[in-house]
């Protein structure tokens, strides 16, 4: 970690530097109840750069902004601003109509250039800017209904950890630092995102005809009641899902913590890491629960 150098620019407002990147009012808090601060939570981050880096340098990012903290405003920002800091590199993507910026980063300064604009969590697209139009990941979000106990969230990641072993592919679970798990499937850049995106709806609707009383495909709130909404959207074009190790904007500072399987079965719920415990666990880790992640090269079957 490099040193911070601390500046004054008058008797108002406190800068620092952090990885060379500009931080003012370093002492702000974002998380109040944790007393968690803008510099902390710079430092989280590159305590943790080297392993969220590699999940996230050269995609694009969308960016959960808490300007005031986690109990203020909070706001989702896909596209690029003016005055952002030139550590939040930017790209040009097409959309439906025209084209617009969006921000990616590119290594440890672009977490500082995010701290110091208040953002509180990071989501990735499933692709790199150098290949836009082929994923790399495919996600199943496995989002409860708070009626649903964490148990049976961990079934359900296992259930699907077992469906796609059948279908030839491996996965990963992540605790999201919400209430749910992620089951991340790393692929080779082959295929489009329609092709992604058609394989996990049939994935998630096979889960739903199958278990009917548990499971849910789509996205409707009132026949949600009970069951777990397997996500499969967060693999459509533009969309994104929440970045391994980063933050959340939620109570308690928790962060989205990778897993090993036979962790994740040991789990009580789907905040086993915050800003302030993660760099002790990660002391205590004799592996990296995701080893072997970037080595897969796997792509989806031939149906």
């Amino acid at each position: 970690m490099r040193a911070m150098k601390r500046k004054r620019r008058d008797s108002s407002e406190e800068v620092v530097s952090i990885a060379g990147v500009r931080l003012s009012h370093p002492d702000r808090v974002l998380y109040p109840e944790q007393g968690v601060s803008k510099r902390e939570l710079a430092e989280y981050y590159l305590a943790v750069a080297d392993r969220i880096l590699p999940h996230l340098v050269n995609r694009p990012v969308s960016l959960v902004r808490c300007p005031r903290g986690q109990t203020g405003e909070c706001f989702f920002q896909k596209h690029a601003s003016k005055g952002f800091p030139e550590e939040l590199r930017r790209v040009r993507i097409r959309e439906r109509s025209g084209s617009d910026e969006y921000v990616y980063i590119d290594g440890a300064p672009g977490l500082v250039a995010a701290a110091q604009l208040g953002v509180l969590e990071l989501h990735i697209w499933g692709v790199h800017i150098d290949s836009l139009e082929k994923p790399d990941r495919m996600v199943f979000d496995l989002d409860p209904d708070p009626a649903v106990g964490f148990a049976e969230v961990r079934k359900a990641a296992a259930e699907m950890r077992e469906r796609l072993g059948d279908l030839g592919l491996v996965s990963f679970p992540m605790a999201t630092g919400g209430k749910g798990v992620h089951v991340v499937v790393p692929l080779v850049p082959d295929h489009g995102w329609d092709e992604i995106k058609d394989f996990a709806e049939a994935v998630a609707r096979s889960f739903a005809d199958k278990w009917p009383d548990r499971y849910l495909a789509q996205a409707s709130k009132s026949a949600r009641k009970g069951k777990i909404f397997i996500d499969y959207l967060r693999n459509a074009r533009g969309a994104t899902a929440i970045a391994p190790f980063s933050s959340r904007a939620r109570e308690g500072a928790p962060v989205a913590w990778p897993l090993n399987w036979r962790q994740l079965q040991r789990l009580d719920n789907a905040q086993p890491a915050s800003i302030a415990t993660a760099a002790k666990l990660l002391r205590r880790q004799k592996s990296d629960p995701w080893q072997g992640y970037f080595d897969v090269r796997q792509e989806l079957p031939r149906r």
